[in-house]
């Protein structure tokens, strides 16, 4: 589920140096099959033409000019009624300003006095101006009517001097735009747990041992859940990937970890998905300090590590909201018997099976392929794609039985 597709949004793009900012982040909505809708300001004009957002959403960017020239005879009205989200992105101090006071002399302002839609503003500007008791005012002001944040960020800004104000990167913009969106939708009021990675057991203060899994796929389901609208703790170990915005994120990094982190997470979850790849062994004994090398051979001793899956099956009866407990099996032979005695010993719902001996899919690959195995008996094959879209179908599996 895709939850901007066909989505009208209104993007206002006000002055600041991070106007450029606005063309990636109208290209990348529009890419996603939003009907973006671009309002400059005045001074946004100064730093971006109107020319270069109808080349990259292939609609016609409106400016103030728009008020007397538009062939729609009362433009505000018709964008600020049709909007599905409107995004000030970025939004400068007289633009907060202006939402603030409700003025109505100029499109953009007008266009969100006419909207009855969600109202996200990123604000861009220097510290001293942020900080400055007026807009911060005027920011509470906006908030107390409901308008949502995005950011903003510390770091440098054009001036030379660093500080709180900078503008959140587009992506970021982006994912809580993608999250507001998808509030409404069908898992509304659910709370998953998702985990995701490959645990890391200590051997010394530098090393450990860990498996070959990137998180890819744990991170493609926490996305898709949310895109559905379901609440999302992810429990994690990985680091490299950009995080899903609307996520709760715990940090995790050994199997030991990861057992607290789940039964912490149950009380109140609808559904667990254990993606994460966790350690079945860890060193029995971790060195105080660094093993050196001494050119002989060495001989560590490992201990199985608790079964996350087996402990919360253990204490499932504790958890009475908690209607699926889903499972993957990473097998490299005997792929559906092996999940299957999983699915049963582990007392899962449901288990998503997929083949690590193929080099074109699976562990640190952008493509899967997959089996779900329902513990009903039934069986769904999921053929080889991206894994976004293997995690759609997981998550539609795991909605069904949620309804």
């Amino acid at each position: 589920m895709n939850p901007v597709y066909r989505k009208r949004i209104i993007l206002g793009v006000t002055g600041s140096i991070a106007a450029y900012k606005a063309v990636e982040i109208a290209s990348t909505l529009t890419k996603m099959g939003a009907l973006v809708d671009v309002i400059l300001s005045a001074g946004g004009e100064k730093f971006v033409t109107p020319l270069t957002f109808r080349s990259v959403t292939g609609r016609a960017a409106c400016t103030n000019e728009s008020l007397w020239t538009s062939e729609d005879h009362v433009p505000h009205i018709t964008l600020g009624h049709t909007a599905d989200c409107v995004v000030v992105a970025p939004a400068s101090a007289n633009a907060m300003a202006d939402i603030a006071l409700g003025r109505g002399d100029t499109l953009l302002p007008l266009t969100i006095l006419a909207s009855d839609c969600p109202l996200l503003i990123a604000p861009a500007m220097d510290g001293h101006m942020y900080q400055n008791p007026a807009t911060q005012a005027n920011i509470e002001t906006i908030r107390r009517r409901g308008g949502i944040f995005i950011g903003p960020e510390y770091g440098r800004f054009a001036s030379g001097m660093t500080g709180l104000g900078r503008f959140s990167e587009p992506e970021k913009v982006v994912g809580a735009i993608r999250y507001q969106l998808s509030r409404p939708n069908d898992l509304r009021g659910k709370k998953i747990v998702i985990t995701a990675g490959g645990t890391r057991e200590a051997l010394d203060p530098v090393r450990f041992l860990t498996n070959r899994s990137s998180g890819k796929q744990g991170f493609a389901l926490a996305q898709a859940a949310l895109d559905r609208g379901a609440d999302v703790t992810l429990i994690t170990t990985v680091e490299a990937l950009p995080e899903p915005y609307g996520a709760a994120i715990q940090k995790v990094d050994s199997a030991k970890e990861m057992l607290a982190a789940v039964l912490e997470n149950l009380p109140g979850a609808d559904a667990l998905v254990m993606c994460a790849a966790v350690a079945d062994f860890r060193p029995r004994a971790v060195a105080a300090q660094k093993i050196k090398k001494t050119g002989e051979s060495l001989t560590v001793e490992l201990e199985a590590t608790q079964d996350v899956l087996l402990e919360v099956a253990k204490t499932r009866c504790r958890y009475p909201g908690l209607k699926i407990v889903a499972g993957f099996a990473a097998e490299s032979e005997d792929l559906l018997v092996n999940a299957e005695k999983k699915m049963k010993r582990k007392r899962l719902d449901l288990i998503v099976a997929n083949d690590i001996s193929a080099k074109d899919r699976g562990m640190g690959a952008d493509d899967n392929a997959a089996t779900i195995l329902f513990a009903s008996g039934t069986r769904k094959e999921i053929p080889l794609m991206k894994k976004d879209a293997l995690a759609a179908e997981v998550i539609e599996a795991i909605a069904e039985k949620l309804r």
